[in-house]
């Protein structure tokens, strides 16, 4: 029994208090402490402290291998919680509900795991994973377990898109009400509202540097593959290896691609072949690439236009119409007739309703595997250089024994999934 349901089944005194309404003890806003979901972030560089105030929950402890992060995060909550430097006696105290898990990408999969085998609900930083075969296991824990998840990408349930000036809501009636036709083309580049981040390249030039005092390096490292140590590969610059993640496609690609294959109903699937136009890319340090292709059995395609060659490209083309950035259209009084037919069905939005409910969040370890996959797919093919096919039903590779090794890529001992 986890602490939440001790509450609810505890002794009867626990039971009666924590039944009572909020609004009984302190108005509409108050939260009883009884009924507020405790928190703990592992991983508190500049992601984790910025996600401290969220929903009506409490954070309790947090974690990190750098002794600047712990201090500054301290600061930031102002309030004693418990420190840890390992994250599993992190995940051993009962009294936490919910774990974010704000580490580089290598991490994530092995903590996800690890949480939910714990009795955790988790909520994960973007991107899910950092290959296909460790989304897959993480999807197969929060089924095995009967965890909660969230991954903290928004866009398809929140706030404006990129360069639509708009929410992805009307993006997805006008997709579902056949107007612009089928299949659909969807171009990503910066006329079209995005930033592929090419600045998230790694370095090939490192010397071997002494690691600081304040960080375990070692730690930090964990299932990645040994390097020595310099400063361009951990904190901030980190995204640019290939070891801890996939360069700006591996950073900003969930943002940009989880909405694309929701408003265009791809959550079950993904791409069946990815075309690529890259520069041959570092075994260590993530380049730039050029143009990424990913089609659809039924003949969509989502266009990587990484050089922004088309800049007076359409963000979505059909044989019937087209919609450009600022969700502007060649379709005659498209929004009056959006307004007219019946809206998406409802998402949860916020996390800790789907703690509560043990209803999903709006984006899960289900949808976001697939869109985790989608990019994940695009990195392999970048850092192969070449096409690919794949199998969505298998989520394997097509006669391509280099581009499967990729997808279960091996982790540093003693760190398994």
């Amino acid at each position: 029994m986890d602490r939440r349901d001790f509450i609810k089944k505890g002794t009867a005194t626990a039971a009666v208090f924590s039944i009572v309404p909020s609004w009984v003890l302190g108005g509409t806003n108050f939260i009883a402490p009884s009924d507020r979901l405790t928190k703990a972030i592992i991983g508190v560089g500049s992601m984790g402290r910025a996600h401290i105030p969220y929903d009506n929950t409490r954070v309790l402890a947090i974690c990190d291998v750098d002794k600047k992060h712990i201090e500054l995060a301290k600061q930031a909550l102002g309030y004693p919680v418990q420190v840890y430097h390992d994250y599993r006696e992190l995940l051993l105290n009962p009294e936490i509900d919910i774990v974010h898990i704000a580490t580089p990408p290598h991490w994530h999969g092995v903590m996800c795991v690890d949480a939910a085998r714990a009795g955790k609900d988790i909520w994960c930083e973007k991107p899910m994973t950092r290959t296909i075969g460790e989304g897959l296991r993480v999807k197969e824990a929060m089924a095995q377990y009967g965890r909660m998840f969230r991954l903290n990408t928004w866009f398809r349930f929140k706030d404006n898109f990129y360069g639509m000036e708009t929410a992805v809501e009307p993006i997805k009636k006008l997709v579902d009400s056949g107007l612009l036709g089928w299949p659909l083309k969807v171009t990503v580049n910066a006329a079209t509202g995005f930033d592929w981040k090419f600045y998230w390249v790694g370095r090939t030039d490192l010397d071997v540097q002494q690691v600081p005092p304040h960080l375990d390096y070692e730690m930090w490292l964990g299932p990645a593959p040994f390097k020595p140590y310099h400063p361009h590969r951990v904190h901030s610059t980190f995204r640019g290896y290939w070891d801890y993640d996939g360069g700006g496609l591996g950073d900003m690609g969930q943002h940009y691609l989880d909405p694309v294959q929701y408003f265009l109903g791809k959550d079950n699937t993904n791409p069946v072949t990815v075309d690529v136009d890259t520069e041959q890319q570092h075994p260590d340090a993530a380049g730039v690439w050029k143009r990424v292709e990913l089609t659809y059995a039924d003949g969509c395609k989502i266009i990587l236009d990484g050089e922004n060659k088309d800049k007076n490209a359409a963000y979505i083309v059909g044989p019937k119409g087209k919609l450009y950035s600022g969700f502007r259209s060649d379709i005659p009084d498209l929004k009056k007739k959006l307004a007219a037919m019946p809206n998406p069905p409802r998402q949860i939005g916020t996390f800790s309703e789907s703690v509560r409910t043990r209803q999903k969040f709006a984006l899960n370890e289900e949808n976001g595997f697939r869109s985790g996959t989608l990019v994940n797919m695009a990195l392999v093919a970048i850092r192969l250089g070449r096409s690919l096919k794949f199998d969505p039903v298998k989520c394997e590779f097509i006669d391509d024994h280099a581009a499967n090794l990729m997808i279960n890529q091996p982790l540093r001992a003693p760190w398994n999934i």
